[in-house]
């Protein structure tokens, strides 16, 4: 099985929801749709399902033209982030419920329905009703009605938005493992680049209704194609420094300079942007090749077992990631380091012109 979309875009008046994508899913993967808020990531979900038409392009299933097919003759399956489940009858007969529709017998039924719970650990609560349920049993009851059907093509539209850490932690740890067994194409939205790691499979990562790279999840994270795909892939966003090359040097903001080996010896001379994640900022200690930088502290972030701190760089706004809390005082002066192995090199159209050292040897 196959879902392919041609040059498939989506025009509402003036505004383009989609640019014309193409895009390729196959059978037995997941792939995931990371992109921020109002990225695209629903709107192209729909398309797949033929819940909406396409402006432009067309959408094939198994190399059948399926673009004006409308969703309830499609096998597919669809979960959102605010699950929904019948409250007045048992969790058994919710995840029944699509096969009653489509006419099976009921012993079909009962094996179904059997082997879907427990798959999702539901089997002690099938005649438990929704709301005697946590959230993240409502959730697994949500999701095991999408999965019994069967369904070709199964999308899932930031299913765990809406969960506690803990839920959210235990459902992102089994799902690859229940897809796995299901075998359809799974289609997974989220706006967290951990999420998509955690997941793995293949990640199409979104910006402003654009698709601007697909592949595996790890060579998309570790070698973006341009500096947008990395600010996609980054939480908080990637630092981005702006640089020249004079000769056989990289030359960075404070005087400082690194000798351009390898790739980057190639480069012409010129100016280029360089780009790091926060955690690969190194603040209080550092590896013996880090260049320094003087930066100012902004703001503090803590989120209990971290603390992210905001930067300013010379009118440039960086992100560092501390371990543990830190109570830091704001408008100081915070010398912080940077290996130059973990810098990716960017041209002044954006693209990627030299992954860092350590993708590389990832």
């Amino acid at each position: 099985m196959t879902l392919r979309l041609e040059g498939v875009s989506k025009v509402a008046g003036r505004q383009t929801h989609i640019h014309p994508t193409d895009l390729e899913l196959k059978n037995g993967t997941m792939n995931v749709l990371l992109g921020p808020t109002l990225s695209g990531k629903t709107t192209l979900m729909r398309l797949m399902a033929g819940l909406d038409a396409p402006t432009t392009g067309r959408v094939f299933w198994n190399d059948e033209d399926v673009t004006g097919v409308r969703v309830q003759k499609r096998n597919v399956a669809m979960v959102y982030q605010q699950f929904i489940n019948y409250p007045s009858i048992t969790v058994y007969e919710n995840i029944a419920s699509p096969l009653r529709l489509a006419g099976k017998s009921k012993a079909d039924i009962d094996a179904a329905v059997r082997k879907t719970a427990d798959l999702m650990k539901l089997t002690p609560m099938l005649q438990r009703k929704p709301l005697e349920l946590s959230g993240g049993q409502q959730q697994r009851c949500a999701l095991a009605r999408a999965l019994v059907k069967n369904a070709g093509l199964v999308l899932l539209d930031e299913p765990l938005a809406n969960l506690d850490y803990k839920l959210r932690e235990e459902l992102r740890v089994e799902i690859p493992k229940i897809f796995e067994e299901a075998g359809s194409i799974f289609v997974y939205a989220t706006t967290e680049p951990e999420e998509a790691l955690l997941l793995g499979g293949n990640t199409a990562t979104l910006w402003e209704g654009r698709v601007t790279q697909f592949g595996p999840t790890p060579d998309v994270y570790r070698r973006p194609v341009d500096a947008t795909t990395a600010r996609v892939f980054s939480d908080p966003p990637m630092n981005f420094l702006q640089i020249s090359k004079t000769g056989r040097k990289l030359m960075f903001g404070d005087g400082q300079s690194t000798p351009a080996a390898g790739k980057l010896a190639e480069l012409a001379d010129g100016r280029y942007t360089a780009g790091f994640r926060p955690n690969h900022l190194e603040i209080f200690q550092h590896t013996p090749d880090a260049m320094e930088f003087t930066t100012r502290l902004a703001v503090t972030e803590l989120t209990g077992s971290e603390t992210f701190v905001h930067l300013d760089h010379h009118g440039e706004r960086w992100v560092g990631l501390l371990q543990g809390v830190h109570d830091l005082e704001l408008g100081n002066p915070l010398k912080v380091w940077l290996n130059p192995a973990h810098v990716y090199i960017f041209g002044e159209d954006g693209h990627l012109v030299a992954p860092a050292a350590y993708a590389l040897a990832a």
